[in-house]
């Protein structure tokens, strides 16, 4: 049985992805029977052509993605390469969980009340600056994309270090920088010489999802980004909103240009990696030594500081605003705070959290159960998947989500789970199961084979040294990747409404759908319950464990580590 596990998780995850994009596929060109397209045409493409500004989107979401993602990949290298080994490294692993607890848009919403014209920034500098109104510039939604870019570096740096963290001890990272350091090589150069282009290999798929979500993501887009014209990917959920049913035709067209495009991102970073390796190779061969390299490790912490500090500067906002009574500008803080908006939504709120936490928590249960039998499954046949398997594994995050969520939605319609709650689990599932393997696996390998083959010895059969030995001595990690699981589920905007079709209340998707308004009150609670629940979810991770095992020191101390 345990030998099935592998090949089904991989359908579970590729087969609604690939389901989706046939789905979406064959509208692009016209085949959709139940709306009247009964034959192969290009005319949805000619259609999609002639959209005003087309050009423009086009080039805000290629441009802005692979910008964001350079940005992202080039600061974690330099802070990694800077600081590593270092106490403040070590206090930025420790805010690792908290910050990437944190949902995209709940981010995004923090960072917009931080940098909007009346935001805390501008209220700060306001009294020395003389204002008494908020000045009139753009810093949100400004036409280039530059918030929407700040606001997916922010959230882009904490999974980028995590992924490298991950990376550093198989490459044998503290070693080998010690041994650069005592040829006289600086602490940067010597590690971007020696250090990275080891690890760089096992991180090249978590910088491609990087790149493929900064090029066709949706929510932070509509909280952040242009909006006259928008990016590709918001410009296609409004042509599948669209009451007119011919607008699917399109927006399938345009789903396939947002593949195209993500591809096209790829491409173009592939080929920046062999120019990248080329001249990496003629530098490092030039001997260069780089021993003053005080500038740039100053401006690597500056740039990690800042970038913690914007998420958790906005989270305060969030805060501080769903609680404020009266709040003019320019004064720094409200005149007086308030239960009024939380005792108002009290019971929708209820609701929306039901719903919220039903579809989490089903979705990982699934997810936590297929990835340890995955797992095990690996243990007892002492194989590992290949680099084949892990790129099916990424697949879900390579793909961009607008490009199969509506094909996606058609085949659930077809096979009678439309609007239902499996579908909206299974969907959700698509994208927890990657990051759920992806938290467990490193902690599962590396436990101690002795543990178990001593438990053969006396008289253990293999099913039970699982339950009672692998398991409980890894509580910790999979209450972890149990907190992940639960952080990216809360997060899902995009899957939620599409194949819910907007039956699904969940915190993420009533915080998105009142991004278009101006009630800060409402964006506050809103942003701060999808903050709360995976916070909570953590909370549980590290107490859990605590407790049930306070009277196990061998344990405890086993699973903090």
């Amino acid at each position: 049985m345990l030998r099935f596990f592998p090949a089904f998780t991989l359908i579970l995850m590729i087969g609604p992805v690939c389901a989706g994009l046939i789905g979406t596929i064959l509208p692009a060109f016209g085949y959709l029977p139940a709306l009247g397209g009964d034959g192969i045409s290009i005319d949805p493409w000619r259609d999609l052509l002639r959209q005003p500004g087309l050009a423009i989107s086009v080039r805000l979401s290629l441009v802005n993605g692979l910008v964001a993602t350079l940005i992202s990949f080039s600061l974690v290298m330099l802070f990694c390469a800077a600081w590593q080994g270092t106490r403040i490294f070590a206090v930025m692993q420790r805010l690792l969980s908290p910050i990437l607890s944190v949902p995209h848009a709940a981010a995004a919403f923090g960072l917009a009340f931080l940098i909007a014209p009346s935001g805390w920034i501008v209220r700060a500098v306001a009294p020395f600056a003389g204002w008494d109104r908020p000045p009139d510039i753009v810093t949100l939604h400004d036409p280039m994309g530059i918030a929407l870019i700040a606001g997916l570096v922010a959230k882009e740096i904490p999974f980028l270090l995590l992924m490298t963290l991950a990376a550093l001890p198989q490459a044998d990272a503290d070693r080998t920088r010690q041994v650069v350091l005592t040829f006289g090589y600086g602490r940067v150069v010597g590690w971007l010489k020696a250090v990275l282009p080891r690890i760089y290999p096992q991180i090249r798929l978590p910088v491609l999802a990087v790149l493929a979500y900064s090029t066709s993501v949706v929510d932070v887009a509509m909280i952040l980004g242009p909006t006259t014209p928008a990016p590709l990917a918001v410009r296609i959920l409004g042509w599948l909103s669209d009451p007119d049913l011919s607008h699917r035709f399109l927006a399938s067209a345009g789903a396939m240009l947002q593949l195209i495009l993500v591809l096209m991102a790829i491409v173009i970073w592939r080929v920046g990696e062999k120019l990248a390796g080329f001249w990496g190779r003629v530098w490092a061969e030039g001997g260069m030594r780089g021993r003053r390299d005080g500038t740039l490790r100053r401006f690597a912490a500056g740039a990690a500081i800042l970038s913690a500090g914007a998420v958790f500067l906005g989270l305060a906002s969030l805060l501080v605003w769903s609680f404020a009574g009266y709040w003019s500008f320019p004064e720094f803080l409200p005149r007086s705070f308030s239960l009024r908006l939380w005792m108002r939504e009290y019971d929708m709120l209820g609701a929306i959290l039901w719903t919220t936490l039903v579809i989490a928590v089903l979705s990982v249960m699934v997810a936590i159960a297929l990835v340890l039998g995955c797992l095990e499954n690996e243990t007892r046949r002492f194989q590992k998947p290949g680099q084949g398997a892990m790129l099916l594994i990424y697949l879900p995050l390579l793909m961009p989500q607008i490009s199969f969520m509506f094909g996606l939605q058609v085949f659930f319609t077809g096979i009678g789970l439309e609007r239902t709650l499996i579908s909206v689990v299974i969907v959700h599932l698509i994208f927890v199961l990657p990051y759920v393997f992806l938290s467990l696996a490193d902690p599962f390998r590396a436990l101690d084979p002795r543990y178990g083959q001593t438990a053969l010895c006396l008289g253990a059969s293999p099913a039970r040294v699982f339950w009672r030995v692998r398991l409980p001595l890894l509580t910790r990690p999979v209450l972890t990747a149990c907190a992940v699981g639960l952080a990216v589920s809360v997060g899902q905007y995009l899957p939620t409404l599409l194949i819910g079709a907007g039956r699904f209340a969940t915190v993420t998707t009533e915080a998105v759908a009142l991004a278009s308004g101006g009630d800060r009150r409402m964006i506050g609670i809103y942003g701060l319950l999808q903050m709360i629940l995976p916070f909570a979810g953590f909370a549980l991770a590290l107490l859990i464990p605590a407790v049930v095992f306070r009277q196990r020191r061998g344990m405890a101390d086993h699973n903090r580590g």
